[in-house]
This record gives structure tokens, sequence and C-alpha cells, in this order.
């Protein structure tokens, strides 16, 4: 399996593109000069583009990756309504999700073969969204309001438009504020990570009434920590086991056991990382974790190990300025 991995950084408006080597160590592919600010990316599902949000022109730039060895070419772009926090696709590949934070807003784009066209769908009123996610059965799109402590919850047609469900949101405590999510891969449960306060809720995703329920919340801060609680990003491994997120005040991966219904998470330790981790992911052979630090300009890979899933770091790679988002590819 040939992996490739991407890394943004803002500050220089850069993408690295990085080969993952099976033993655990990276070669850099190529530099692409971004023309702007890019933060989130996303690879569409069937592997022949990376979608990647710019601004302060609000707009979302499709590259061509080569199968070859996961090299960028540009290939199209497409305006956004405000500024792209977060992005994603439908598993179909029909549709891009963006998540603006500062206008509280999720557009709709219609990817046609793989290129971003019009904003078929605006959804405004979400105060703070962080995130939008869709399930794994490709019908119900979660999308995190932090400022209103919520998840509002719709349905995709097959428009692109989005209607809202009922129940139209599901509620978390008041102050934590609900940012990053992921599904576990038997599509039963969702992981919620809270920035405000560094918490993780797991969420069934359909009770036997078809409702959407937390059942259990995690504080995943070490006992002693007492300064400000500044969650960022969650990831699941592809079996399932292992669960992680990141704090950036602390600098800290935490690291989850999952039972194995997905129901149960519990901490299994604390792995210090790179300063300020805005963004981390997990490669697709479920070995290894790459982390980046905002304001280290480096990224750390790790090698998962253990029943306990914890983290042996393998090396440090310098990056652009202000690295914030990875994204691995499996070709």
């Amino acid at each position: 399996m040939k992996q490739t991995v991407y890394t943004a950084s803002p500050e220089s408006q850069q993408i690295h593109v990085w080969r993952l080597n099976s033993e655990g160590s990276l070669t850099l592919v190529q530099v692409v000069d971004v023309p702007g600010q890019v933060q989130p990316m996303v690879v569409s599902p069937d592997k022949r583009y990376l979608y990647v949000g710019v601004r302060p022109e609000f707009r979302v730039l499709a590259y061509r990756i080569s199968p070859e060895d996961g090299a960028l070419s540009y290939a199209a772009e497409a305006p956004l309504s405000g500024s792209p926090t977060h992005i994603s696709t439908d598993h179909s590949g029909r549709f891009l999700f963006s998540a603006s934070y500062n206008a509280g807003s999720v557009s709709v784009v219609r990817l046609n073969d793989g290129i971003p066209g019009e904003t078929v769908h605006l959804e405004e009123g979400l105060e703070g969204c962080h995130s939008a996610n869709i399930s794994p059965d490709n019908r119900t799109l979660f999308v995190p309001a932090l400022k209103q402590d919520r998840i509002c919850l719709f349905t995709l047609g097959e428009t692109g438009a989005l209607t809202a469900q009922e129940p139209s949101e599901v509620t978390t405590v008041e102050g934590a504020g609900p940012r990053h999510m992921a599904f576990h891969p038997n599509k039963r449960f969702a992981y919620c990570v809270n920035e405000l306060n560094s918490s993780v809720d797991v969420w069934q995703l359909s009770d036997p009434h078809g409702k959407t329920e937390c059942v259990q919340t995690v504080d995943m801060m070490p006992p002693e920590f007492s300064d400000t609680r500044w969650a960022a990003d969650i990831h699941i491994t592809p079996d399932g086991r292992h669960l992680y997120a990141c704090d950036r005040t602390s600098s800290t991966l935490t690291i989850f056991s999952v039972s194995e219904d997905g129901s149960v998470i519990a901490v299994e330790g604390f792995q210090p990382t790179e300063t300020q981790p805005r963004g981390f992911n997990i490669d697709n052979s479920g070995k290894y974790l790459i982390a980046a630090g905002q304001k280290s300009h480096h990224i750390a890979l790790y090698e998962i190990s253990g029943a306990q899933g914890l983290l042996a770091e393998k090396a440090r790679y310098a990056v652009g300025q202000g690295p914030m988002w990875v994204v691995i590819n499996a070709m």
C-alpha cells in the first residue's frame, strides 16, 4: 500500500507532500505554493483529488493527485460563501461540505466528476460552526455549532439540500464547545471532541427509537492539568480499537482505548507532542500517527503499538509555517 501525507501550512501558504514509507519514515516529494492561506484539506473518495480550503479569498481549490507518487497539480477552484474552517465530502463524492466558524454556516458544493462547482445549499445560524461530518450511511450530516453547545442533524438530499431532522439537534453540557468528530468503523457510534472543556462525548448513532444519544463523556486531560482547556482534533484507528484527541494548551495527545462494540472509551495515556497541535491524522494501516505543531512548525511521526495504543516517536520533520492540517491518502 502506497501512502501519501499532505500537510497544510497557512502562514507560509504551502502544502508539503510526503511519501510515508513502510518502516515509519517520511520522504519529501513536493512543496506546493498555494494562492492563499491553506487550512482544511480532504481527499476525494475516489482518491483522485485533494480539496483544500483557502482564505482570505474564500474558495476551495482542487488538486489532481498523481497515482504514481501522490504529487499535486492544480485542477480547478470554486468560491465559498464563508471562510472555510473544515471541509469534507459525502461518501459518493457528489458533494463537498464547507463549515465556516466565522460565518456560522455550512455550505454544500456540487462536485462534477470531482471538480467543485456551484454552491447548492447554504445553512446559516450555526454559531461557531466547526465541522461537517457525514454519517457512515451517507444520510445524516452532523454539524457541531461550538458556540451553541449543540450538534445539528441534517438529512442530505439527492440534490445536496440539507433538511433538519426530527429532532434537529443534540446538545452537549453547557460550555463544552463541540468541534470535530470521528466515526467508529462499525457505524454505530461517533466521538466528538469538545474544544472548551477538553472532553470527548460518545454518541450512539441510533437507539431502538431512532434517536442519537450521548452515552458517555470522558475528560481527556491529565488530573494535574489546571490551565485553559483548548482541544482541537480527534481520530480513530481503522480497526476501531484506539481513539486519539489533542489539546493545544498542553501540547498533548490523549490516548483512548475503545471497547469492542465502540460504546465505551477509556484514557490509556498522554503523549507530549509538537507545540500547539492543531491537527493530526492516522495512516490507513493504523500503525502510524502524524501530528502537526502549529507553533513548532514541525510534524512528528509516531508508531502506534501494544494493546493500549501507546505512541512512540519515530521522527520529526520541518514543514511550512504554522502547520495545522494533516491528511493521509492510500493509493
